[in-house]
């Protein structure tokens, strides 16, 4: 019992993570119907980036993040601005492909830069894991679990009180309106990217600081992206959701494998197969908009 306990706490702050990152391919997604099949070269990124900067320059790990978080931001308008802003107007399915070869390109690229082994973070924390309950909890985990919270506190604030926030609603509901609003369309297309890459850097810092920087990174966004369609793939709300379940299913068919199957392996897939269920009764996910068209 206290292993499922630990795993189901394991799974409650993970999923937080992964609801952050969700969180990044549904703002893509709101501002410009585009799914970014390079969300998990974000996370990669970001964690190569502060990993340099705090074994390069010896800076101290708060001012790293920081420096990373701002450079990420820059990093993705950059992308929108020279990669995706041409490609406007084009069909959905050609910018999806522009994303996966942003992904190869990426992926390629860092392991050029970086090489293909696991690379450890220098010691940020002073414990590295604290006791709750009983239950072992990684300092790195709770310093995730806090940003995770604060990042969804400011998504909430920021999409009902800020006008840059309202003008990206407002994209999402119908760009044209948007635009006969006076509302600039590609600066919220471009604000959409920053804020992803700034908010997918947090997740692979945390990952990175506990189990080292490698390519593997870039897998965080294909397991994320089954929380964002079983969430809802334009609901924000249905990401958080999401997240937390698939890490909930993911801990629960560990324990369920290693107490009595001993199949090996089985959290990989164990969200997959529910998600297909859950898609069958309702195929928008569980937040998503129904789109009704008429024919």
């Amino acid at each position: 019992m206290q292993f499922f306990l630990q795993l189901m706490l394991n799974g409650l702050i993970v999923g937080a993570l992964y609801g952050v990152v969700a969180m990044s391919f549904v703002l893509i997604y709101n501002a410009s119907q585009v799914v970014n099949f390079a969300q998990g070269e974000f996370v990669l990124i970001g964690a190569w980036v502060c990993w340099w900067l705090l074994t390069t320059y010896r800076i101290p790990f708060v001012w790293g993040f920081l420096l990373t978080l701002a450079f990420m931001m820059a990093f993705g308008v950059l992308i929108q601005v020279v990669v995706l802003r041409p490609m406007i107007g084009e069909p959905v399915v050609s910018v999806i492909m522009v994303t996966i070869g942003l992904s190869i390109f990426f992926q390629a690229l860092m392991k050029w830069m970086f090489g293909v082994f696991a690379q450890p973070f220098p010691p940020i924390f002073p414990t590295t894991s604290v006791s709750i309950a009983g239950l072992h909890v990684q300092t790195v985990y709770l310093f995730s679990l806090l940003a995770s919270v604060s990042i969804m506190a400011g998504f909430a604030y920021f999409f009902k009180a800020t006008r840059l926030g309202l003008a990206m609603r407002a994209t999402a509901w119908d760009q044209q309106v948007a635009q006969s609003l006076g509302i600039s369309v590609r600066q919220v297309f471009a604000m959409a990217w920053a804020i992803s890459a700034m908010v997918s850097t947090v997740a692979g810092v945390v990952v990175g600081v506990a189990n080292g920087v490698s390519s593997g990174l870039s897998f965080f966004g294909i397991k994320v992206f089954p929380a964002v369609i079983l969430g809802g793939l334009d609901s924000i709300v249905g990401a958080v959701v999401g997240g937390i379940i698939v890490a909930l299913l993911e801990n629960l068919a560990q324990w369920v494998d290693a107490t009595w199957l001993n199949v090996g392996n089985l959290y990989e897939i164990a969200p997959f197969y529910v998600l297909i269920v859950i898609l069958m009764i309702r195929p928008y996910g569980l937040f998503g908009s129904r789109d009704i068209e008429r024919v």
